[in-house]
């Protein structure tokens, strides 16, 4: 099989892309963890990035070992890939839901006991919130394996004499109920992302607005990082958002691998990935601190 020019261009795109995203999340996971083994300890932001830059390195390495599989062997299907795939992209979904969660806690200035419980124990909730989101993600993932198997089932059977109406019928069912199910996996964490980042930005906004009012210039400083703050929510809501609605058009419109229009769309969706990996990068104080020593070495150097 020759790939068109066109079809090689968008898939030098697509790898250039990918290998930004695995150094990204390489970069996260190694400087997050020499800080860890540094002093056995790291805020409930970066135990949440560092579990997300592995998410995203395995995430990556599996689009990358699929769609390459797949291309250069259509006849066998590597369902054990997609399957790596799917469960990466739903815990990616439930770690950044509580990433946003835990920013809600951080910044709202609510006063009920139970808020200021829960902004008292977030540090010791965090790995459990870890675990928790690593076990959902199991659970969500086990319809996918199910539905895999029964379609290599269906597929080693065809030679069988078959009510064809009925089995035609029954894989329409099939195809609704685990689209159904995917945006259901998907659906639940992003609502939590959602709720949160909306009143993040909302309760942000008022406080800046409360500041213009009485800015005095030692208050400048002070607004600026709101302000910076205010943005960074915007960019992660920004592409975020558009991370979802790119998966969910994968999920329910299957492309056939040897389409320019699959690899188009593959560009596309990593380029979102990798927009939203370098934003997310942005929000942990550890990772700017270092890339700034390394960036004032190689300056020196």
């Amino acid at each position: 099989m020759i790939p068109s020019q066109l079809v090689i261009f968008i898939l030098i795109i697509y790898v250039l892309e990918s290998l930004t995203i695995i150094v990204q999340s390489s970069l996260v996971v190694a400087v997050l963890g020499r800080e860890w083994l540094q002093v056995r300890k790291l805020s409930p932001v970066d135990m949440i990035l560092i579990s997300l830059g592995i998410c995203r390195f395995c995430l990556q390495w599996a689009s990358i070992l699929f769609n390459f599989c797949s291309y250069f062997n259509p006849d066998h299907v590597f369902w054990y890939i997609s399957i790596i795939w799917e469960y990466s992209n739903i815990l990616i979904f439930w770690l950044t839901g509580l990433l946003t969660v835990v920013y809600c806690v951080k910044v709202f200035s609510f006063t009920h006991s139970t808020f200021l419980w829960l902004r008292w124990r977030i540090v010791r909730l965090v790995p459990w919130l870890l675990l928790g989101s690593v076990m959902i993600s199991c659970v969500a993932i086990i319809p996918s394996v199910i539905n895999n198997l029964i379609r290599i089932q269906l597929t080693t059977t065809e030679h069988l004499p078959r009510n064809s109406t009925v089995i035609v019928r029954l894989e329409m069912l099939r195809q609704h109920l685990i689209r159904a199910h995917k945006l259901l996996a998907i659906g639940f964490p992003f609502l939590l992302f959602l709720t949160s980042i909306i009143a993040l930005i909302a309760s942000l906004t008022q406080h800046v607005q409360r500041m213009q009012r009485h800015t005095t210039s030692q208050g400048n400083t002070s607004l600026k990082a709101h302000a910076a703050a205010l943005r960074s929510l915007a960019t992660l809501f920004i592409f975020f958002t558009s991370y979802f609605l790119t998966i969910l058009v994968s999920f329910t419109h299957n492309q056939s691998l040897n389409g320019f229009w699959y690899w188009v769309w593959e560009a596309v969706i990593y380029g979102v990935v990798s927009i939203n990996s370098t934003s997310l990068m942005s929000s942990s104080p550890t990772l700017k601190r270092a890339l700034k020593v390394k960036c004032w070495g190689l300056e020196a150097a």
